[in-house]
């Protein structure tokens, strides 16, 4: 088993009893290296937003079905979660990148809806 050594400010060292400090960084090395797991493995995912938008221009919507083209209820509250951490707390890396692609996304659906909106459509 590998020998780490950690420095510590005096007053967080104060704090910490040196019994519990290797359970404590087991616990706090587990948990870190399972959201690096998760990350990578979401990362890998493409959104499921991504396959609705996909799947619905796929069946060659008319312009009335682009117009009342809504994202699923599970998509929303997704955006809505984001937006509410957003709002409390800051998001992370993977959570700012997934909200940066919902705006990029709604954009997209905005100029589809603008374009079947328009008289050329």
């Amino acid at each position: 088993m590998p020998t780490i050594t950690v420095e510590l400010p005096d007053d967080l060292a104060a704090k910490i009893d040196p019994a519990t400090l290797p359970m404590l960084l087991r616990e706090l090395v587990a948990q870190k290296a399972a959201k690096l797991q998760a990350s990578e493995h979401s990362a890998k995912q493409p959104l499921p937003l991504y396959h609705e938008i996909t799947d619905f221009l796929a069946t060659s919507p008319t312009p009335e079905q682009i117009i009342a083209f809504k994202i699923s209820a599970s998509a929303q509250a997704r955006l809505e979660d984001l937006l509410d951490t957003h709002r409390e707390e800051v998001l992370s890396p993977e959570e700012r990148a997934e909200l940066d692609t919902y705006c990029a996304l709604n954009h997209v659906i905005i100029q589809l809806k603008a374009r079947a909106l328009s008289p050329q459509a």
